[in-house]
């Protein structure tokens, strides 16, 4: 709290006026956080031309975001604040897989996903590989790029949805 009312150039009292603690203050950043996440990969959802697309579009969105985060904030709220963390964990759950359904869905009536892929499977695998990445005890940072690691993940989980037609638009992605 020192530190933020340093930053802020204000007194920590300050700071308490709005807050009521730390925790309340870090559930609000969080929750802010996570609103204002989901409301940017809802707005590229509506632009994006097709699901591949979308996919690279919201991981771009993400990494300038989080700005190449080397330490997941997610992994930090989990060892210090497992509740508040539980919480945006059960939130996020429910936004990425009601979206990636939703991208799964567009992706098989434009003719670039498999139609014979198991939508909801998908798309809570897509979540636990999205959230199993971030770990810092199985991809420790010194190790894998954080940004990097989003990518190949992306790739992986396109090439093993795509129809021909998906995995041309996926080639072109990966070229440029």
């Amino acid at each position: 709290m020192d530190h933020i009312a340093s930053a802020m150039g204000i007194s920590k009292k300050t700071i308490y006026n709005f807050f009521e603690n730390k925790t309340d203050l870090v559930k609000s950043v969080s929750n802010y956080m996570f609103t204002s996440i989901t409301n940017g990969i809802t707005e590229i959802k509506k632009t994006s031309e097709d699901p591949i697309s979308e996919l690279y579009d919201i991981n771009l969105f993400l990494i300038k975001y989080l700005k190449k985060e080397s330490t997941s904030p997610l992994y930090q709220l989990e060892k210090y604040y497992p509740l508040i963390h539980k919480n945006i964990n059960s939130k996020q759950f429910d936004f990425i897989t009601k979206s990636t359904k939703e991208s799964l869905e567009n992706g098989i009536k434009l003719g670039l996903f498999r139609h014979d892929i198991k939508i909801d499977f998908i798309s809570r695998l897509y979540f636990k590989g999205m959230i199993g990445i971030r770990d810092l005890d199985t991809f420790p940072s010194e190790m894998y790029d954080p940004v990097k690691l989003k990518i190949d993940f992306i790739e992986y989980h396109l090439r093993a949805i795509v129809t021909e037609k998906g995995l041309k638009k996926l080639n072109q992605f990966i070229n440029k």
